[in-house]
């Protein structure tokens, strides 16, 4: 597939802010050992993704490339994420989506194996679910899913359709043993709505230490 009908412009620029986000979430340890991904859409059509087993920590323009919304390659021959159809899927069941990001910090990892028999974790009375767009007061319940983990992004991609299709809402979601993904309208969105449930799970997971209690 060419590349030619991007706007090189935008995937610059796309490319400048997906490596920024990296730089900086590395920093906090949220991307261990090249994992995560990143990636912002493009157009109606394309998303700019990272390419796979890039530091994240590291990133450059260099290490984005563009897919279309079948995760498909486009202009290069470089892998993207493994993880690219769950992107895409964001993308394609959210037209105001605009930056998607999947970290693996500490808390979010150990939040997701604590939490998966129980299929969710249930914030309510923080102050902090405001920082979720939709989220007005913290007198509300705000529900993160924890789907299994598995190696066939089609069963990830179905389950996250299954919650949808029971008229939950959805803003992120955690994967078993794995780590998070949410996203936003731009990048400064999902970065604010990452590090909204961040600071959730950490105050959770605290609360669970303290009571010596278990989900």
């Amino acid at each position: 597939m060419s590349i030619a009908n991007i706007d090189r412009e935008r995937l610059e620029g796309c490319a400048r802010e997906i490596a920024a986000a990296g730089r900086a979430l590395g920093a906090l340890g949220w991307t261990p050992a090249t994992s995560s991904n990143f990636s912002m859409r493009l157009d109606e059509r394309h998303a700019a993704v990272t390419i796979s087993g890039r530091d994240k920590g590291a990133l450059t323009s260099a290490d984005i490339m563009v897919v279309d919304l079948d995760g498909q390659a486009v202009g290069s021959t470089h892998r993207p994420s493994a993880e690219t159809a769950l992107h895409t899927q964001v993308y394609r069941l959210f037209p105001e989506a605009g930056a998607v990001l999947h970290t693996h910090s500490r808390a979010q990892s150990v939040a997701s194996r604590l939490f998966a028999a129980r299929g969710k974790v249930r914030f309510e009375g923080w102050e902090l679910q405001k920082a979720i767009a939709g989220c007005t007061t913290h007198d509300s319940v705000l529900e993160l899913p924890v789907f299994p983990n598995t190696q066939d992004m089609r069963e990830l991609v179905s389950a996250v359709d299954a919650w949808l299709g029971a008229g939950k809402a959805l803003h992120g979601y955690l994967i078993d043993g794995h780590g998070i993904y949410t996203w936003g309208k731009d990048m400064p969105e999902a970065r604010r709505h990452l590090e909204a449930l961040q600071f959730l799970l950490e105050c959770e997971l605290d609360l669970i230490q303290l009571r010596g209690t278990t989900p």
